[in-house]
Parts: C-alpha cells; structure tokens; sequence
C-alpha cells in the first residue's frame, strides 16, 4: 500500500492533447525541429523548394554557422528584471527587431499561405514583406493585415506591369517597397533540378509515390483553389495557370539590365520608403546609400543564388561602420534564434529578417506555426538580452561580443 501511496503521489499523467496541430507544436522546441516536422508533411519536390540553396549549398550553411562564430560577452548583475524589445525602423516603432521576409508561393506550404503570415504578423505587430510571386494578392494580405507591410519588386521587363504593381500596392496601404536586385538570372538550384520541380507543383505518375506518402498535404492541395501567381493574374507574362520550371520563367520575364540608374525611376515611382535587399559588399551599400534608399538588406538569397556569397552576418559591421549613419541594414540570411538577431543588433545591424523558419512553422501548423515562430522569437530575444546583461534594444553595441 505504501508503494502505490508513493506511485501515486509522483505519478502525473499529462493530458493527452486532441489537436494534432497543438501536439505538433508542443514538440517543437527549436526552429530546426519545425524543419524537421515540415518535411515529414511536406512532398519532397516542395520541402527540397523551401529548405534548398543553389549548386553546392556551401553559403546556405555558412549564413547559419557563421553566427556561431560570434560569441558574446555577458555582463552580469546589471538589474534585468525589465527588458525592453522595442525599436525604430522606417519611421514606425516596432514591438520587436525583426521583419518576415518575403517568400513567394506561400500556398505550397499551406493552402491558406501568405494571407496566414500576415494574420499571424499582425497579431505580433511585425512587418510582413509580400513577395512580387505571391499566391495570395496585394489586396488579399492587405485585407487581413492589421502591421505594417512592404512590398518587394522583381523588376519586370515590363515597366508598365512594374508600374501597375506599384500602384496598386500603394493603394493598398503598403509602406515601403523592397527591390530585390541579386537576381540578374537566377541561381541554379540543384535539388529542383534533381526533383523536377515545377510552380505549381505538378500531381502526376512521378509524383504519386509522394502524394501518398503526404496524403494531408495532398488533400489539402487538390482541394484548395489552383495555386497562381496571384500578382500576374491574367497578364502576359504567365500567372501559373501553367506549370513551369522557375528559373526558365525568371531568367524570361525579369530584367537582367536593372542598374543603379533604375533606382532613380523607383524614386520617381514610388513616395514612401525604398529598401534594397540582396546588398553584398561595403561597395554596393555606399552606392546604395548615393543613390538615396533608406535601408539596406544584407543578403545573399538565403544561399539561392550565388554560391560562395558573403555571409549576411559578416558583412553587417564593415557596412555599419560605412554607411549606418545615412541608411537602415538589415541582416538577412541564417537567422535561426532571437541569439542571432541580438548578435546582428550588436554589430550595427538595424533589424534582423528571416523567411524560412516561418515557412517551416506555415508547414508544420499552418498560421499557428506561424504563431509559433514569432513567439519563440519575441522569447529567444528577450532571454538573451537578459543573460547578456542588456535590458534595452538601443544598448546593444559590440562590447556585448567577443
């Protein structure tokens, strides 16, 4: 008696959870385990989309490592019992030092796609950027938004297209436009080559095989609406109603002319904020900061595109120390944890922006995961700025590092 006395005084049996997209959740404890639960939901041709970088992949994993090079340098007994996230960017306070980077083809990850991130951001009172190849429009994600937005600009050959776009992101409230200009032709990304895979994803006999091993994602797919570019509905330069191989898409429709001389025409264009993203040298951002934008993201496409790129990370002190009085920086690329937003901050980096852990939690639980993500975020940075001894964003400098 006295055995199952002792049992069950320490016996505590954890209520079993009936939401499969809450028990997912529960288990993801880190950004890389929502990685590894999107690839088990996800067909291989779309994991390999998302997670994949171009030729060798030797700059995708060098964007996340190079974090892990900086260490900091913590103080202690410096009273952080009140921690304060708060910073300016463009003119607007955010809650948080962080953006959602733009992301094109939402819907393959979740039917309800980028409309679900906005939510989600807007709940957290984050920036969101929609990419040009959304699959939810301008008008859709402005219609659910309740944070700011951007606008990011693939620029067309088509100029008359490209002004339309602008327009109408204007009209819907956008508040500032981000060109990215790191995609002369577009990197060769050899997973997709490997998978054949096309936008939207194809359900054919190549591809049976993975649709039954996904069933939810596969019925989830065939029964939402077909998956389009919905920016381009309608327009001569292919809206997806067609499959096609995306970098024979890109490399047909976008300007590999765009030159410095082209911001010029964005400035005459466009009244609000202008960022650049796809900045990889201290050249390109003293350019950048001439030709009159008011921020910069230090990026390398996630590893998309040029393989062997600069780190984001590495650049952001050298581009500080050159141009962070005359534009915003901001690092994009490897970030995984609030630890690396708070090591970008600490070397002159205005914010810190990220697109696939978010991603990752669309696919693991829809816009919870996205719910997710950005609380694991708002956490992670708090937790460091308090074991660092920094209870203030507009603090950190690089005596908080090694």
């Amino acid at each position: 008696m006295g055995s199952f006395e002792t049992l069950r005084s320490v016996a505590r049996f954890r209520k079993f959870e009936l939401d499969p997209v809450e028990r997912r959740l529960a288990r993801a404890a880190s950004i890389e385990d929502l990685r590894r639960i999107a690839r088990r939901r996800l067909p291989r041709g779309v994991f390999d989309y998302i997670d994949g970088a171009a030729e060798d992949e030797r700059t995708l994993s060098r964007n996340s490592s190079a974090f892990a090079d900086i260490e900091f340098n913590p103080r202690v007994l410096r009273d952080v019992s009140e921690i304060d996230t708060r910073t300016q960017f463009l003119g607007q306070e955010l809650p948080l030092p962080v953006l959602l980077a733009p992301t094109g083809f939402g819907r393959i990850s979740n039917p309800e796609g980028e409309l679900a991130v906005a939510r989600a951001a807007g709940r957290a009172d984050l920036p969101f950027s929609l990419s040009t190849f959304s699959t939810r429009s301008i008008e859709e994600v402005a219609a659910v938004a309740s944070a700011p937005l951007y606008f990011q600009v693939y620029v067309w050959r088509d100029k008359g297209l490209l002004r339309e776009v602008l327009q109408r992101a204007k009209g819907a409230g956008y508040h500032a436009i981000m060109i990215t200009v790191d995609t002369a032709v577009l990197g060769r990304r050899e997973r997709d080559v490997r998978s054949g895979f096309t936008l939207p994803p194809k359900l054919g006999l190549d591809t049976l095989l993975q649709g039954a091993l996904h069933p939810s994602w596969t019925w989830e797919f065939l029964r939402s609406d077909p998956i389009q570019f919905s920016n381009v509905v309608g327009k001569s330069v292919g809206d997806g109603t067609n499959a096609v191989d995306l970098a024979d898409y890109m490399n047909s429709q976008l300007d590999s002319s765009l030159s410095w001389r082209d911001i010029e025409w964005f400035h005459s264009e466009w009244a609000g904020p202008i960022m650049l993203k796809g900045i990889q040298s201290v050249e390109d951002a003293r350019l950048a900061a001439d030709a009159g934008v008011h921020a910069v993201a230090l990026s390398n496409h996630g590893g998309r595109q040029l393989d062997g790129a600069p780190a984001p990370i590495d650049l952001v002190a050298p581009v500080a120390d050159a141009v962070g009085e005359r534009v915003e920086i901001i690092c994009d690329g490897g970030i995984r944890r609030g630890s690396d937003v708070v090591r970008a901050l600490a070397r002159g980096a205005t914010v810190g922006m990220f697109g696939r852990p978010y991603l990752y939690g669309l696919a693991a639980g829809g816009e919870r995961g996205v719910d997710h993500v950005l609380d694991f975020f708002a956490a992670s940075i708090r937790r460091t700025l308090a074991l660092i001894g920094c209870t203030k964003i507009s603090e950190l400098d690089a005596s908080f590092l090694r």
